[in-house]
């Protein structure tokens, strides 16, 4: 490591504010110390750790043989809204002297709580870099913006899951700044639970106790719900006094409100109840014994959804406090914990279960992932950080009359016959739609794209619509992250190895994304249709051909080479009709609209199509409008040909349900609602019972080729990781 042109140890503080971060710090602390020749440690401590209240928790520090260079009193008391801002105000008012004194290379920062705020804050003000542990990850509470606001000033971020790494870079941080660690605290956790844990549950629970006999029960205030939040500990002790196990109750952290619930404890008598033991603060390495042998873990902290799940101890998640966290199978959600009953009967569902251990938030290995990124800072890097905001092309000012517009998106829809561009709104209102019939070569193609879209922003601004970016859909494997068509499908010519992105972004000074209309039509059941806050569900689009887009975990999935979701090419059958594809028996072969028009061609070569109250002009073509109505005026060979199409449909979808697991299975395009009983009999008789439960719709969007383009657009604009 270089700083000011010569070899030295790299000094780190290292602050802490309470019992929770530090069970995060220490391992870091900890590898820091293993190694002198690299770095030197300076710890401050502040915040709770100094509150006899909570339990004096800086003597934990000093117990870990760790020299503490300043003890800082920053805590106002009250527990209230107030209190907590002028907490924030005596902390930035002391660190700055300590700061000047210690003059760090780098501080790490933990986390989301307000005394980091402060921290981070004095450290940015005084030029001194900041590494911030566990950014990136949402909770649902003010946490996220404080969390959020910490990334905002620190250098460098040590992460714990993909998604927080994911989260990071769309608030426009520095990838190479980004390390993926996983979570300090996972080191200790995932080599403990073999240690010796009875003498500890008896020394905290009593001789009597067994392990999975026992509950922890931690809750803190909601800090955005104060009054809320005291009731449903009121009502979760009422329901832990009705079911009757010994119970370890966790007294709550500093946040506003925190006092009112210590009240309520009191009112109760839990402190001499003889089921329960409630104490100030737990040593981690026993805590971990703790709750890894548990019959169950109560409350919103954060540690039953991280860390408890590498134990696959139950846990019970209540309220608002952990919303957005990443959680294991372990853990139960009771949202709205309203009512003794719902916590009571969350209780006898999780009490005792054994759930397969989680590595979400880490492997064991994070410390000296970290330890190496820290080894890898070069002093000589300026020191003010950069955004990486996404490219625009010419931005507009934001002046009285953009702000007064309806932020729109111009969506283009490359199909097989027409083309089309419409002006869609923020809502998913199509305000105004162009179509043309797509021509055959390239160049007549993007002219006609090019014209069309100009034509339809100078359109916006007559409809006071502010365009704020192109979403094109498109037949075919797509590169979304280049805006390129990498080959299209027999239907569209001339279409592969084709840039959009460039020439459309070139002429009109707009960002462009580019997906396949599959893709697109997913994105478009995640913002406006059925699949709005689903978090795990595939879109089939039964039109012309067979396709469709899969979204896990809320996020849609691309593939490794953009081939995913080829929904159209799961091979039902060995022997099957041949697909344009080249293969034999795929879906696409048994139930689009091309498959269907073949098969009503043979039986009106057949002359076994027409029946009573069917007419054909001599020259109309024969389709699969023909066949379907010939079933529907009871035609059994074409009822029979339909119910193969279903079949082999369904069995796709079974495929899909034994691959994905999806919750719901969107139906989309022309063919949709002639499908979708098929479908869901097939279900019935051919899928795991497990995966059964699937709900089946028919899609309820007009017109999701062209929803789906504009919410390429919109779902960036508004900040959604994409």
């Amino acid at each position: 490591m270089e700083k000011n042109g010569s070899h030295h140890k790299l000094r780190v503080c290292v602050a802490t504010c309470n019992r929770a971060d530090y069970s995060k710090l220490a391992p870091i602390m900890f590898g820091i110390k293993a190694e002198p020749q690299f770095f030197e440690l300076d710890v401050v401590v502040l915040g709770s750790h100094l509150i006899d209240d909570y339990g004096n928790t800086y003597r934990m520090i000093e117990q870990d043989d760790f020299d503490i260079h300043t003890r800082l009193h920053t805590i106002v008391r009250g527990e209230d809204e107030a209190a907590m801002v002028e907490s924030v105000g005596l902390a930035l008012v002391k660190l700055p002297d300590v700061l000047n004194r210690l003059r760090p290379d780098i501080m790490i920062v933990h986390g989301d709580r307000f005394d980091a705020l402060a921290l981070a804050t004095s450290a940015a003000l005084m030029n001194i870099r900041i590494l911030h542990i566990e950014g990136g990850e949402v909770s649902g509470t003010i946490d996220d913006s404080i969390r959020h606001a910490i990334t905002k000033l620190a250098h460098y971020h040590v992460c714990c899951t993909r998604s927080a790494e994911q989260h990071l870079i769309a608030m426009c941080e520095d990838h190479d700044r980004i390390l993926l660690a996983g979570c300090p605290s996972y080191d200790k956790l995932l080599s403990a639970k073999n240690k010796d844990y009875m003498s500890i549950i008896r020394m905290w629970l009593g001789e009597d106790v067994k392990p999975r006999d026992y509950i922890v029960a931690l809750q803190h205030p909601v800090t955005t719900d104060i009054k809320h939040s005291i009731k449903m500990f009121e009502l979760t002790l009422d329901a832990l006094i009705s079911f009757n196990k010994r119970t370890l109750v966790l007294f709550p952290n500093v946040d506003a409100g925190s006092k009112e619930m210590v009240r309520v404890m009191r009112k109760k008598g839990i402190e001499h109840h003889p089921n329960f033991r409630a104490v100030k603060h737990v040593p981690f390495e026993q805590f971990i014994q703790l709750v890894a042998h548990a019959g169950c873990m109560i409350g919103n902290s954060s540690c039953g959804v991280r860390e408890v799940g590498a134990f696959g101890t139950p846990v019970i998640n209540l309220g608002t406090r952990q919303t957005g966290r990443e959680t294991g199978e372990n853990v139960l959600h009771v949202r709205d914990a309203d009512t003794q009953d719902k916590i009571l009967h969350a209780l006898q569902l999780q009490f005792g279960k054994q759930y397969p251990c989680s590595k979400i938030y880490g492997d064991g290995n994070a410390v000296p992932r970290i330890l190496k990124f820290l080894k890898s800072i070069n002093l000589k890097e300026p020191l003010q950080k950069k955004f990486c905001f996404p490219p625009v092309k010419d931005n507009i000012s934001q002046d009285i009359d953009h702000i007064l517009e309806t932020q729109s998106a111009l969506a283009v829809d490359l199909g097989g016959t027409n083309l089309r561009v419409a002006i869609v709104s923020m809502k998913g209102e199509i305000v105004k739609k162009y179509t043309q019939l797509n021509p055959k070569t390239y160049e007549d193609r993007l002219e006609l794209i090019l014209k069309m879209c100009v034509e339809a922003a100078s359109e916006a601004v007559n409809v006071n619509c502010r365009i704020l970016g192109v979403g094109i859909s498109t037949g075919g494997r797509v590169n979304p992250r280049e805006g390129i068509v990498l080959h299209s499908t027999k239907l569209i010519q001339e279409w592969s190895c084709v840039d959009l992105r460039t020439p459309i972004s070139d002429a009109l000074h707009l960002p462009v994304w580019v997906d396949n209309d599959g893709n697109c039509a997913a994105l478009a059941e995640r913002k406006f249709g059925h699949g709005k806050g689903v978090e795990n569900f595939v879109t089939l689009i039964t039109g012309t051909g067979i396709g469709g887009g899969i979204i896990h975990q809320h996020e849609l999935i691309h593939g490794s080479s953009f081939c995913a979701a080829e929904l159209g090419h799961i091979v039902v059958s060995l022997d099957g009709p041949e697909c344009l594809c080249g293969s034999q028996g795929c879906i696409e072969a048994y139930a689009s609209g091309i498959a269907l028009q073949r098969e009503a061609k043979k039986l009106h070569d057949a002359d076994l199509l027409l029946v009573e109250g069917m007419s054909m002009k001599e020259e109309e073509p024969v389709s699969a409008a023909h066949l379907i109505q010939a079933a529907r005026l009871g035609n059994a060979r074409a009822g029979g040909i339909l119910r193969t199409a279903g079949t082999a449909l369904g069995l796709g979808v079974v495929n899909i349900l034994h691959t994905m697991n999806p919750s719901l299975v969107i139906l989309s395009g022309v063919l949709a609602s002639h499908y979708v009983s098929a479908v869901r009999d097939v279900i019935h008789r051919q899928a795991l019972s497990s995966a059964k439960a699937v709900d089946v719709v028919v899609s309820n969007l007009a017109d999701p080729a062209l929803l789906g383009a504009a919410s390429l657009v919109l779902d960036y604009t508004t900040r959604r990781t994409y």
